[in-house]
């Protein structure tokens, strides 16, 4: 089925690949699509729900019919589209939805019941009896559903993501797209053309039009070299743009390596891009959509722009006699490139009556097609004319109802398209996407010098957006046809005319829908499953809104459309996910101190959305309390190092930043010396503690909060509410610079002398006293320096630039070890912080107040906050509430369980008598016993009293006595020292 001369493929180069276990051969530069053509294989798959048979529809990405899984293995890829896959040696491809094989389905028996499984049958058949559902209709649909099938088995294909920058981003690389393209770069302008093609040129490629007298691809090669040999140009191929987002960002797949026979063993298989770009342009041409006709689903019956598309790119004829039927100029001149290339055309058959066509072939007007023959592949069509009806011999039918611009990018930000009646079709609503504008095709202009001057104009819009000069640019002489259509949506007959050829979606079906009262297009979607296919509707949409406008009496602009949502094109998970093999769902943050950490075995845990270490063990230690132990020691009586960079940090700037503080704080900041750092207590508007934390001032107008790991991300949302709803008239700006900074506790006796090695001007206890906060440098980098402890002993935090953290973490924990100390991790930090008495979000868990915690003093009387009001109610200040202490065993049994319960020592242990719980605990080897923090009624009116915790899970009962929560150094006289 090839014909000489024609096609951009590489005849010099075979290529060889199997689809369902039958050997062919194609070229290189050939689809898997125009391979099985060029071997006249017309049959490719199975409908979803009836399993009659398809063939190929198109020749791009919104293919509904071609889709197989190809590799085998762990690797295989189910619903690929055999239009945009590239054939390599030894390539294998299966269809997909049959058994036992393709030509003979058994599930095309479905068929024979077409009656009993109309639109929304589902709805009507499996609600009863009611018993079914879990024993025969659930199993039955799990095991129908979806078309290919992944393996089962674990892929070690590799996918990655990446991140571009760009000033320009034109998506698309046709006419309008390369003349874009070419006008940035040439203005200096950072350019990134996006193609989801194996190839630049679009619909330059599948045409016989010329540029400047030249064959169009030769004058896409021409503009593509020069983009190359340009810096300021990122040219991608392969890269389909899938979905546009907030603030310039787009994200796109890219094809690595699955066109290659071999591929680099360093080649991921895809990668998914996240593109910023300050402008972008949409050149992303249009989608040529069928007509309704009867039994129009046939092998064999194709777009007329894909019969066009295979002959001009693959040199492949899909048809030894083939029919063209359309209601448009542009049907034409499939018929016209046929003929030239000494293809038989059966007939041109226009369905509008005053067309103006000529050719040598026949040609009917005011004619339409009315019913087709062949099961496995099309071989005759019935057509209507005014004079009656005729039979034609052909096995290939090519359709077109006219073009819908690709437009669905415009729309993913929750826009709404615009109908233009003069092109029956829907184009782009202006400036629903911030930054991207529309050229060419996508925005409804269909010939190539429209296209040209369209996407030279937008592309200076965007340009001058950037305040960038646009260069003069001569534009190519072109065709400049006039686009002339007469709707034709579907056509009258027996048969079922199809809209959705994967879902088998009829016009008979729309009209249903709105006969049963389903006439919202989302609603008429949903239960005809009408565009609910892979393509997502991009061939059937329009046709099917249109029939259901008919069927309701409204205009198409009145019925208006379904939702565009990114995807355009599927992404696999595993693109989306790259990185993420063996994970779970949640992402994953490291600190910079994550290498040296697992150099050194510790277990890490997750802590927020944070791994932190929880021990360092060392060769003689087995269990981790040895570790922990140890580790708590050697703080108490050494120095320790601790990667505290997870803690949210916060900077706070403007003249009002001191009065912000004092607003979402208890406390007040506003008297905050410059140099100097203090505990906050944060509530929420119902007057329940938020979070705790320090800040500290480094200017007058300068602050930087600190809040716990867990909360950080809470913190930021609740200032940006306080601030954008509350507080509007503040001069205040803040934004998190957590990952900026890596910060490490250095805690112990020693930890002066420690930090006193590292630091280019020495520190001594009155020059940086306790709370005490400043920059410094450390071996000639710019750190900060702040004396707080979160341990009970003398410490401090050294924060440095985060590209410094891995450094500055290994010379610490080497000049600690020097000092008989090093790294301590969660487990101990835990232990240091209950014997101090130390709240955290264990603690703080979002059900108590202040004055729980035993923090109502730092519930300031002289200025207003956020949930002082609240607080203030009688039933939160009740002496009678659960509020914090501190418990040890005293009996027989030490054990002490987070979670257990409370209760008198003479009370049963029910509910009724429940007296509070314990929240932390720990085993501390300074005082040699198990202490715990707990909530408990009436709390710091009862120290020195006798406790009943009880366990009913692990049946445990300890006797305890009630204490302070601060267990060591009430005074803090080691903090201070």
């Amino acid at each position: 089925m090839r014909v000489e001369g024609k096609g951009l493929i590489n005849r010099d180069t075979r290529v060889g690949f199997s689809f369902d276990g039958q050997r062919y051969t194609g070229f290189e530069g050939d689809t898997i699509a125009s391979a099985l053509l060029a071997n006249d294989v017309r049959l490719t798959g199975r409908s979803f729900k009836y399993h009659r048979p398809r063939g190929i529809l198109t020749a791009g990405s919104e293919e509904p019919n071609a889709l197989m899984t190809v590799g085998e293995g762990p690797s295989q890829s189910p619903n690929t589209r055999a239009t945009t896959q590239d054939i390599f040696e030894g390539l294998v491809a299966r269809s997909q939805n049959n058994w036992p094989s393709l030509k003979t389905d058994i599930l095309s028996v479905n068929d024979a019941f077409t009656n009993f499984l109309s639109a929304g049958f589902y709805y009507k058949t499996f609600m009863w009896p009611r018993s079914f559902w879990e024993k025969v209709y659930e199993p039955f649909i799990r095991r129908a559903a979806g078309l290919g099938a992944l393996s089962g088995k674990h892929d070690d294909d590799r996918c990655e993501k990446a991140f571009a920058f760009c000033d320009i981003l034109v998506i698309g690389s046709g006419p309008s797209g390369l003349i874009a393209a070419l006008a940035a770069a040439r203005a200096g302008a950072d350019v990134i053309l996006a193609e989801e093609d194996s190839r630049f040129g679009g619909r330059l490629l599948t045409e016989t039009y010329t540029l400047d007298e030249k064959p169009g691809h030769i004058w896409v090669d021409e503009v593509i070299a020069e983009l190359e040999a340009m810096d300021n140009v990122r040219l991608m191929h392969r890269t389909a743009v899938t979905g546009a987002y907030d603030q310039g960002t787009y994200g796109a797949l890219e094809q690595v390596s699955n066109h290659l026979a071999a591929p680099h063993a360093d080649a991921p298989l895809e990668c998914f891009w996240r593109i910023v770009a300050k402008q972008a342009v949409l050149c992303a041409g249009a989608i040529e959509r069928p007509i309704a006709f009867p039994m129009n689903d046939r092998p064999g019956i194709m777009t007329a722009s894909a019969v066009r598309a295979y002959l001009n790119r693959w040199g492949v004829v899909p048809g030894r006699e083939v029919a063209v039927f359309g209601n448009n100029d542009d049907a034409h001149r499939t018929a016209h490139d046929l003929a030239a290339a000494g293809v038989k055309v059966a007939a041109l058959i226009d369905s509008r009556p005053d067309a103006d066509v000529s050719g040598d072939f026949p040609v009917y007007t005011g004619a339409e097609v009315v019913d087709t023959k062949g099961r496995l592949g099309l071989s005759e069509v019935q057509i209507r004319t005014a004079s009656g009806t005729e039979t034609l011999k052909t096995d290939c039918l090519a359709m077109s109802g006219g073009w819908n611009p690709t437009l669905h990018l415009t729309c993913h930000m929750n826009g709404r398209p615009i109908w233009n009646d003069s092109i029956a079709a829907f184009v782009p609503t202006p400036n629903m996407v911030p930054g991207l504008d529309v050229a060419g095709a996508a925005a409804g202009v269909f010939s190539t010098k429209g296209a040209l001057k369209s996407g030279l104009f937008r592309a200076k819009k965007a340009l001058d957006a950037l305040g960038i000069k646009t260069p003069s640019i001569p534009l190519p002489k072109a065709e400049d046809a006039a686009y002339n259509i007469t709707p034709l949506w579907q056509v009258a007959g027996k048969g079922r005319a199809w809209l959705d050829f994967q879902n088998d979606v009829t016009t008979k079906d729309v009209k249903q829908a709105a006969a049963e009262n389903f006439a919202s297009v989302e609603h008429m979607k949903r239960y005809t499953t009408q565009g609910m296919a892979t393509d997502q509707g991009k061939n059937s949409n329009v046709g099917a809104l249109a029939v259901l406008a008919d069927a309701t009496g409204r205009a198409i602009p009145e019925t208006g459309t379904t939702t565009f949502r990114p995807p355009f094109t599927p992404v696999s998970i595993a693109a989306m996910g790259a990185g993420g093999r063996g994970k779970g769902f949640a992402p994953e943050r490291f600190m910079t101190s994550h290498a040296a950490t697992v150099e050194r075995a510790a277990p890490m845990i997750e802590a927020g959305l944070w791994y932190r270490p929880s021990y360092f063990p060392r060769p003689c230690e087995t269990t981790w309390r040895q570790s922990c132990d140890r580790e708590v020691e050697m703080v108490r009586e050494s120095v320790g190092i601790a990667d505290v960079s997870t803690l949210g940090k916060i900077d706070i700037q403007g003249p009002d930043a001191a009065a912000f503080l004092d607003f979402v704080y208890t406390n007040t900041f506003s008297t905050l010396k410059v140099g100097r750092t203090r505990y906050g207590l944060m509530l929420r508007e119902d007057g329940y503690v938020m979070d705790d934390g320090t800040t500290a001032r480094l200017g007058e107008h300068h602050y930087l909060m600190t809040t716990t790991t867990a909360a950080a991300g809470p913190v930021m949302r609740h200032l940006e509410y306080v601030h954008q709803c509350l507080c509007l008239d503040m001069n205040v700006r803040f934004i998190s610079v957590t990952e900026q900074w890596a910060q490490f506790a250095v805690a112990g006796p020693k930890s002066r002398k420690l930090l006193n090695t590292i630091l280019d001007a020495p520190i001594e206890n009155e020059s940086w006293p306790f709370m005490a906060c400043g920059p410094v440098t450390l071996l000639g980098v710019d750190a900060r320096l702040f004396r707080i402890s979160f341990s009970g002993e003398h410490a401090y935090e050294i924060a440095v630039p985060a590209r410094y953290g891995d450094a500055l973490f290994r010379d610490l924990l080497a000049r600690a070890e020097a000092l008989g100390g090093g790294a301590y991790g969660m487990e101990a930090l835990n232990v240091l912080r209950i014997e101090k008495g130390f709240i955290t979000h264990a603690e703080i868990h979002g059900r108590v107040t202040a004055f729980d915690i035993g923090m109502e003093r730092m519930v300031s009387a002289k200025k207003d906050c956020i949930g002082k009001p609240a607080a203030a109610r009688p039933g939160l200040v009740d002496p009678e509430r659960e509020r914090l202490v501190g418990i040890k065993p005293i009996g027989e049994v030490k054990q002490l369980v987070a979670g257990a319960h409370l209760f008198n020592p003479n009370d049963e242990a029910v509910r009724v008598n429940d007296q509070g719980y314990v929240i932390s605990v720990c085993y501390s080897p300074t005082l040699d016993s198990n202490l715990g923090l707990a909530f408990l009624k009436n709390g710091p009116a009862r120290h020195g009293e006798t406790i009943m915790m009880v366990d009913h899970l692990r049946r445990l009962e300890v006797q305890c006595e009630v204490c302070h929560p601060v267990f060591l150094d009430k005074e803090g006289e080691k903090t201070r020292g």
